[in-house]
C-alpha cells in the first residue's frame, strides 16, 4: 500500500523518542515510590493517595492533548513540534522530582504534589503526540508492526540503561561531598544525568523522523471527535487491554526494591572497587528484565506473523499469569528461580506492548473507515491514558497495600509485610494480566478485517 520506504534511520529516529520518554517512565516506576519513602521522607500511604489523586487528573488530560495536536498546523506537521517544544521542561521537571529541599513533611508533600503533576502534565503533551506519530509515517500494517517493535526496542534499551545505571550512578554522586553518603544529593545528580540524555533523545527524534499521512477529511468538530470515538469498540477494548497490562507491570516494578531490600534481604551482589560502585541484585533484577522485554520485542514480528496480533497477546497474557502465581512461592534464598521467571514473566509483556501500540495505529484506520474522519491524536492518546490509568491503579495500591500491611521505611519488616511485598510481585500483577485476557478475548480487528479496511482506504488517502 505504501508509495514509499521508511527508511532504517527514521525507524531509528522513532525509537529514540521513546528510549527517552521510557528513562524517566522506568525512574517513576522502578524507583519514584521508593525514592519518596525512603529518602525523601513521605509515608507509603499518602504517596499511594497522591498518585491516585493527580493520575486520573493526568490521564484525563490525555485526550485533550490529543484534540489539541489533532489540531496542530505546522509547517513540521502536527505531532512532530510537540517533541521540540516540551523536551526541555521534560528534563528540568524530570530532575525537580528527584530532588529534596530542605521543608517540613507537610511542604514535601506540597512540593511532590506540584512537581509530580506538572511533570506528569509534560509526559502527556510530548508522549501522546510521539504516539501519534506511529498513524501518520505509514499506513502499511507491517510497516507500523515493524515501527513499533522499533521504538518499544528503544524504549526497553532506554531503560535498561537507567536500570542499569541508576543505582550504581545514586552510589557514586551519594559520595561525591565526602561527607558520608548523602542520597538525596545522589538522586538528584543521577537525574541530571538523565535527563540531559533524554532531552538529545527527544531532538534526535525530531529531526529523523516525518508525517506523511493525511486524512480524507479534516476535522473541525470536537462534537464530532467525541461521537466518533465513543463509537470506536475496539478503542475501548485498547483502552482497557493496556490498562491491565501497565497494572500488571507497574505493581511488579513498583514493589521489586522493596522485595528486594526488606525480603531477600541480601543486596550486594559485587563490587567495582575501581569505579567505588556497588551492583545490587535488585539491579541485576531490574536489567534482567529489560533484557528479557527487548528478547519479547524482538520475537513480536516472527510471533504475530504465523499467530496473528491477537493470538500472540492471549498466548503471552496466559502464559505471564501462571508465571506470575508461581512466583509467590518462590523460597528467598532460591536467587536463581527469581531471576529465571523475572526474565520469562518480562519477555511475555515484551511481546504485548508492540501489539498494543501497533493495534492503535489499526482502531484509528478503524475510526476513519467507519466515519470518512480521522482523529489520530485523538485515538492514540489511549495509549497515554491507558499507561496512566494503569501506572495510577497499580502505583496507587503499591502505596495502601505496603500501608495495610504495616510497612515501615528502613526498619525490618514482620512477616506480615513481607508477605504482602510478596504478593505485590505475584497474585496481584496476575490480575492485571488476567484481565488483559479477558478483553483482547473481544476484540474485533482481525489481520483479514485489517487488510479488508486497508484496500477501502487505500484510494481516498492523500500520501506525501
Amino acid at each position: 500500500m505504501n508509495t514509499y520506504k521508511i527508511s532504517l534511520k527514521e525507524k531509528i529516529g522513532y525509537g529514540f523518542g521513546d528510549a527517552a520518554a521510557s528513562m524517566f517512565w522506568k525512574l517513576f516506576t522502578m524507583y519514584l515510590m521508593f525514592f519518596y519513602t525512603d529518602v525523601f521522607g513521605i509515608s507509603a500511604v499518602v504517596v499511594g493517595t497522591m498518585f491516585l489523586i493527580t493520575r486520573i487528573w493526568d490521564a484525563i488530560f490525555d485526550p485533550f492533548v490529543g484534540i489539541l495536536a489533532d489540531r496542530t498546523q505546522t509547517r513540521w506537521g502536527k505531532f512532530r513540534p510537540y517533541l521540540l517544544w516540551m523536551m526541555v521542561p521534560f528534563g528540568i521537571l524530570g530532575i525537580l522530582m528527584f530532588s529534596t529541599p530542605g521543608l517540613s513533611e507537610n511542604g514535601k508533600i506540597v512540593y511532590a504534589y506540584i512537581t509530580y503533576s506538572l511533570m506528569m502534565m509534560v509526559y502527556s503533551l510530548i508522549n501522546v503526540p510521539y504516539a501519534s506519530l506511529l498513524g501518520v509515517m505509514t499506513s502499511d500494517g507491517k510497516d507500523r508492526t515493524s515501527l513499533a517493535t522499533y521504538r518499544m526496542t528503544f524504549a526497553f534499551a532506554g531503560s535498561l540503561l537507567v536500570l542499569g545505571a541508576a543505582e550504581p550512578l545514586v552510589d557514586v554522586f551519594s559520595k561525591i561531598k565526602g561527607n558520608g553518603i548523602d542520597l538525596a544529593a545522589g538522586w538528584q545528580y543521577a537525574a541530571v544525568v538523565f535527563a540531559i540524555v533524554a532531552v538529545i533523545f527527544f531532538y534526535l527524534c525530531f529531526i529523523w523522523t516525518k508525517e506523511r499521512i493525511k486524512p480524507v477529511v479534516e476535522k473541525t468538530s470536537l462534537k464530532d471527535d467525541i461521537r466518533d470515538l465513543w463509537g470506536n469498540r475496539p478503542w475501548f477494548i485498547l483502552l482497557g487491554a493496556g490498562i491491565s497490562v501497565i497494572f500488571f507491570n507497574s505493581i511488579r516494578d513498583g514493589a521489586a526494591i522493596y522485595y528486594f531490600k526488606y525480603y531477600v534481604t541480601v543486596q550486594d551482589a559485587f563490587q567495582l572497587n575501581s569505579f567505588n560502585m556497588t551492583i545490587s541484585l535488585s539491579s541485576m533484577y531490574f536489567v534482567l528484565g529489560q533484557a528479557a522485554n527487548i528478547v519479547g520485542v524482538l520475537l513480536t514480528i516472527p510471533v504475530s506473523n504465523r499467530m496473528g496480533k491477537k493470538g500472540t497477546f492471549l498466548t503471552a497474557m496466559v502464559i505471564a499469569t501462571l508465571l506470575n502465581i508461581w512466583f509467590y512461592y518462590i523460597d528467598r534464598s532460591n536467587v536463581s528461580l527469581i531471576f529465571v521467571l523475572q526474565f520469562f514473566i518480562s519477555l511475555c509483556a515484551g511481546i504485548t506492548l508492540p501489539l498494543i501500540w501497533s493495534m492503535y495505529a489499526d482502531a484509528s484506520d478503524y475510526s476513519e473507515w467507519k466515519t470518512k474522519r480521522r482523529a489520530t491524536g485523538l485515538v492514540f492518546s489511549a495509549s497515554s491514558m491507558s499507561q496512566k490509568f494503569g501506572w495510577t491503579i497499580g502505583g496507587a495500591l503499591t502505596g495502601w497495600l505496603l500501608g495495610y500491611y504495616g510497612f515501615q521505611a528502613n526498619v525490618v519488616q514482620t512477616e506480615f509485610a513481607q508477605n504482602g511485598i510478596r504478593m505485590m510481585l505475584s497474585f496481584f500483577p496476575a490480575i492485571g494480566t488476567f484481565l488483559g485476557v479477558l478483553f483482547m478475548l473481544v476484540y474485533p480487528l482481525s489481520e483479514k478485517r485489517m487488510a479488508e479496511i486497508g484496500i477501502a482506504l487505500k484510494n481516498k488517502r492523500e500520501e506525501i
